[in-house]
């Protein structure tokens, strides 16, 4: 069926009915039993933010002399975020639509940056361990770059050592997390500042995830490394304002020691018929309403509002770490820096993790599944410390159920999602991804319905795998990884970009 733009308006109310009818089977994020995506802060808050975005609602920040507030709001959010993760006065920085553009950002001013130094430069890669954020490699296809990935210690931190390895004639950035998403780990920043420093190399730190808590958490009394500006070293930061800032999705913050790195980050063009062209980010149009929010979550929060926010995470952190931690057939896979609980079954129990996943699932729970290797990945706000006991204790009767039913298989999208986790040949799992991919952005795609996965044709590669051969090709897979990671050198698992 054709979708046109209807030839007379919806009236407001049916439309606003219709509207609410379509957020039906979107995840509840505010009932405290969905990690990551949402960061909620309570009704008040959420109505302060409501407010201050609809007073900038239409202004566009294309231009900031039109509006001189926006310029106002961004400045302070940059100096606010500066001064908490301790930069000193000539730290610089703009706002951004969120973390993936602050990192692209500090990628393309590294890479121009090094242009103007060496004209002769080669193709130039970015150096960082397997576990930094995606929006790296996104960042090197869009730019032109090669990322190199280094190897981790067991603690699923930055193995220097390798990492010193990668580097050449042509690297341009060293990068690494605090934390890292996946494990919840800070890299070893001192140790690869110095690095960075012996080099002559920038090093950015992405703290999207962690730049909002970090600096609470230590304020609370709870020893960290050291991870920001205070490490000689480190030239460019991130932090996501819409995770621990808690403000409206499409705000974070990139910051550089000086302007000397900035500087590079502007796109100028002077030649256009139309004027003077002139962006400090990628976007050229900026919505006012994400960076009024920003200013007023900061503004409104306070530093005791952060720090109670922090206090309150870290008590969920630990109910959840602990009673996890207290299952006998589960394990964490490390020790948590910060608020963000990664976690598996035991691989002597041989329970599946993502059954055990689908059963919390049953149990209205949005899980986030991770795999190399396969785990169950928590995102802890402070939203969370009301239900933290009773996701405990749905896991204990997941486990058990798990147990009392070794017939249980992964199913629907875990399934899918589990086999192409475990898939070598990463070619093939990358085209049954963006066919689903095609799927949900082909022109057939606003009528919506069904699991994108779950619609996968039937005899592409991976569903062949999955029913031909089953658990059976799975077992053969996941020993052939087990031998693989003994071995004193192993192949890195994320493939170069560029």
């Amino acid at each position: 069926m054709a979708i046109t733009i209807p030839h007379r308006g919806v009236p407001r109310p049916e439309l606003i009915e219709r509207m609410k009818g379509f957020r039906k089977g979107d995840a509840d994020w505010r009932d405290g039993r969905t990690f990551s995506l949402v960061y909620h802060a309570g009704e008040e808050h959420e109505e302060t933010l409501k407010a201050a975005y609809e007073l900038f609602f239409s202004e566009n920040f294309l231009n900031p002399m039109a509006f001189q507030s926006l310029k106002k709001m961004e400045a302070e959010v940059v100096r606010m975020t500066a001064a908490m993760v301790n930069g000193g006065p000539d730290v610089v920085g703009t706002m951004t639509s969120g973390g993936t553009e602050s990192i692209l950002l500090a990628v393309k001013t590294a890479r121009d940056r090094a242009r103007s130094k060496n004209k002769k430069l080669g193709k130039p890669n970015v150096v960082a361990p397997e576990t930094i954020h995606p929006a790296f490699d996104k960042a090197a296809q869009y730019f032109g770059l090669e990322m190199r990935f280094s190897r981790l210690t067991p603690g699923y931190r930055a193995d220097v050592k390798d990492l010193e390895t990668l580097i050449d004639a042509n690297t341009v950035l060293i990068a690494a997390s605090a934390p890292q998403y996946p494990h919840g780990v800070i890299d070893p920043i001192g140790d690869i500042a110095e690095l960075a420093l012996r080099r002559g190399l920038p090093f950015h730190v992405d703290a999207c995830v962690g730049g909002f808590v970090l600096p609470w958490i230590e304020r609370l009394g709870h020893p960290l490394p050291r991870w920001d500006f205070r490490v000689k070293g480190v030239t460019s930061m991130s932090a996501d304002v819409h995770k621990y800032g808690f403000t409206t999705k499409g705000a974070s913050v990139v910051l550089y020691r000086d302007m000397s790195y900035l500087r590079h980050q502007f796109f100028v063009s002077t030649d256009f018929p139309g004027g003077i062209y002139a962006s400090p980010t990628i976007a050229g149009t900026r919505p006012g309403g994400a960076i009024a929010a920003a200013w007023a979550s900061l503004m409104t929060l306070g530093e005791e509002g952060f720090l109670d926010h922090a206090r309150r995470a870290l008590e969920a952190t630990k109910i959840i770490a602990d009673g996890i931690a207290a299952i006998p057939e589960l394990e964490l896979l490390v020790k948590p820096d910060a608020t963000i609980v990664a976690w598996r079954a035991r691989p002597e129990t041989g329970l599946d993790t993502y059954v055990i996943a689908d059963q919390l699932t049953d149990r209205d729970w949005l899980v986030d599944r991770q795999h190399h290797p396969a785990c169950i990945h928590c995102t802890v706000t402070s939203n969370h410390l009301p239900h933290a006991a009773d996701y405990v204790k749905d896991v204990a009767a997941a486990v058990d159920y798990v147990k009392a039913h070794p017939e249980l298989e992964s199913r629907g999208n875990a399934a899918m999602y589990g086999m192409m986790a475990k898939i070598p040949f990463r070619g093939v799992v990358k085209t049954s991804v963006l066919d689903v991919m095609e799927k949900m952005y082909g022109p057939n795609a606003a009528e919506g319905g069904g699991d994108p996965l779950a619609s996968t044709d039937e005899d592409g590669v991976v569903m062949k795998l999955v029913k031909s051969y089953g658990s059976k090709a799975l077992a053969v897979i996941d020993r052939a990884q087990a031998l693989r990671d003994k071995l004193p050198w192993r192949p890195k698992r994320r493939a170069p970009v560029g």
